[in-house]
């Protein structure tokens, strides 16, 4: 994979303060694969975060991705308002194994059981690499799940909602970097055609924006051109000049070299942990490059797992509402001559009524 789309290696990553309440890692009973529950807070309810499949180099990788994934989770759930904690899972594949068939299964039983063995402390849902199918099978071992296929009476794929909450939060983005919040001939380019990513090019495109995409499945070339966007690879797509670059694929993105390339006047997008690099938000400010944390803007999915029996009409309001929060970050973040991750990191800690310890 490119350095634009790729994982970053985490082996080296892995902090060295420890502020998790729990992590517990197992080898499943059935599978035989390693996998990570990573419980970073609950001070705000139970934690919530998605399991994530991926062939890691390392376990300690996989470790580090945990960690590092649901810590983000405590500050995605507070920023949104919820009364839920941050969590995730990992399951590590081994290099050249397809999850398929009977090894699929076994994994998330194991996953399952591995859930319910932290008593309720962490639920799980959908994440890269797994689907509302994958949670049934989970349920059957424990009931820590949300995210249930819609046969069954659970929410489905939320990959519409995150896709919704990133809108929101890229009209802000160019109200605050063009001087209007419409995308009507603004030029975006967006680094990931998956769930999210080609939702979110589909309504950008119908909208008016001069979109360039890319993603390291050359197979989707073909939505690029259905849609009447320009194709680049993935290699390339940082260096596009823009009004805007949507990081959509997985995490680390956004390392100091992407960043130092980047040809764009703003950043916002829905991969997790785009900021390979402490550092990174310094980088962009440093570059007049304003950022929308990742963490604010990609919550539309967890709003929608996260309200429970709320009604539709209540969920999108909370999610188009991400649009005002990112307005208070950046406000704060031009009044107080911080980072917009700095100001970010402030609404979280107020949230939770202590500091966030890095």
């Amino acid at each position: 994979m490119t350095d634009t789309l790729a994982l970053p290696t985490a082996s080296a990553s892995i902090p060295l303060s420890f502020d998790h309440e729990e992590v517990v890692a197992v080898t499943g009973r059935r599978s035989g694969l390693s996998m990570i529950a990573a419980v970073h807070s609950t001070k705000l309810g139970p934690a919530l975060g998605g399991c994530r499949v991926w062939t890691y180099p390392a376990w300690e990788d996989a470790l580090a991705d945990a960690l590092r994934l649901s810590r983000g989770m405590t500050s995605k759930n507070a920023l949104a308002g919820l009364a839920l904690g941050g969590g995730k899972s990992v399951i590590q594949l081994p290099e050249g194994v397809a999850l398929m068939g009977d090894l699929r299964r076994d994994a998330f039983l194991d996953l399952g059981d591995l859930v319910e063995s932290l008593g309720g402390s962490y639920r799980t849902a959908e994440d890269v690499g797994t689907s509302s199918a994958d949670m049934a099978v989970i349920a059957e071992r424990t009931s820590h799940v949300v995210g249930l296929p819609t046969e069954t009476g659970g929410h489905g794929d939320p990959a519409e909602y995150t896709a919704r909450g990133v809108y929101a939060g890229l009209r802000e983005t160019l109200r605050r970097s063009t001087g209007t919040a419409s995308v009507d001939g603004r030029r975006i380019i967006i680094a990931g055609l998956g769930q999210v990513g080609s939702r979110l090019a589909l309504r950008l495109a119908s909208e008016g924006a001069t979109l360039t995409v890319t993603d390291v499945n050359p197979a989707r070339e073909q939505f690029a051109i259905e849609l009447g966007a320009s194709w680049v690879s993935p290699a390339d797509a940082h260096r596009v000049e823009g009004d805007l670059f949507v990081p959509a694929g997985v995490g680390g993105m956004l390392s100091p070299r992407v960043i130092d390339e980047l040809r764009v006047a703003a950043v916002c997008g829905p991969a997790n942990n785009q900021l390979a690099s402490e550092t990174g938000g310094s980088q962009l400010a440093a570059r007049g490059i304003l950022y929308a944390p990742d963490y604010l803007v990609n919550a539309g999915g967890v709003i929608r797992l996260g309200t429970g029996d709320d009604s539709d009409e209540l969920v999108l309001a909370r999610i188009d509402a991400i649009e005002q929060t990112l307005a208070r970050v950046f406000d704060e973040a031009e009044s107080e001559g911080v980072t917009t991750v700095e100001a970010a990191d402030r609404l979280v800690a107020e949230r939770l009524g202590t500091s966030l310890v890095e």
